[in-house]
């Protein structure tokens, strides 16, 4: 597996200038980095896949693999959501379930950013352990008028939350573009992304004007390529 080992330099050099902190106080490499480092020295000689295992309105389950050039695994790595738990997971449980997968796949070749798992898996035991306390009965009316008037009332998100959320999905749009070959599948992520835009538009225009910015990078470079 050539320049392996220059890909694990370069990683480490990436957790020391691009770390984020995390609870505890440890950085991690995020996998958008890693996968640019990882595309960056190797290009195309391994491939990517990722499979959707479970996705039955409450959890997601997904695999990614990585394969040589002779079609053989190299890495894998596995990783589950729960929806609705998190800022994240009420919108975009999927995406996130594939990034966290696809950097546990890079973490198996060795490119882990710090810890085995992805920034938002760091985060998730909490929720993911309450999530799954939850029953699976729906409340009665007597459990109901038991709960405090303030418990009936879902609680909104404040700004701080919606901005970390959109700031996370802007990593997500980098990445997700630079996997479409063509402008057609760039322009059909752009219009299934249409929601999430529309919502970063009316509550933090600066990071909408980032997106759009990232997506017409990427219109650019593929329009480049197809008429080179």
């Amino acid at each position: 597996m050539s320049n392996l080992a220059q890909t694990m330099d370069a990683i480490a050099d990436l957790h020391k200038s691009h770390g984020v902190k995390q609870k505890g106080g440890k950085l991690y490499t995020q996998v958008v980095h890693r996968m640019e480092a990882f595309r960056r020295i190797h290009g195309t000689d391994f491939g990517l896949d990722t499979e959707i295992l479970v996705n039955d309105g409450k959890r997601v389950v997904v695999k990614a693999i990585i394969t040589d050039k002779e079609s053989r695994i190299v890495g894998a790595g596995m990783a589950e959501e729960i929806r609705g738990q998190g800022m994240v997971n009420t919108t975009s449980a999927l995406e996130n379930a594939e990034t966290s997968a696809i950097g546990r796949a890079l973490a198996s070749l060795g490119l882990a950013g710090g810890e085995y798992a992805s920034a938002n898996e760091l985060d998730a035991v909490e929720r993911k352990t309450q999530a799954l306390k939850q029953p699976d009965e729906p409340f009665t009316k007597e459990d109901f008028q038991n709960l405090p008037p303030d418990n009936l009332k879902p609680r909104e998100t404040t700004a701080e939350e919606r901005r970390e959320m959109h700031e996370k999905k802007l990593q997500d749009f980098d990445h997700w573009c630079q996997q479409k070959r063509t402008v057609s599948q760039l322009h059909a992520y752009f219009h299934e992304s249409k929601n999430i835009l529309d919502e970063m538009k009316e509550q933090n225009v600066d990071l909408y004007k980032k997106a759009v910015d990232i997506f017409t990078k990427h219109e650019a470079n593929l329009e480049r390529k197809t008429n080179g």
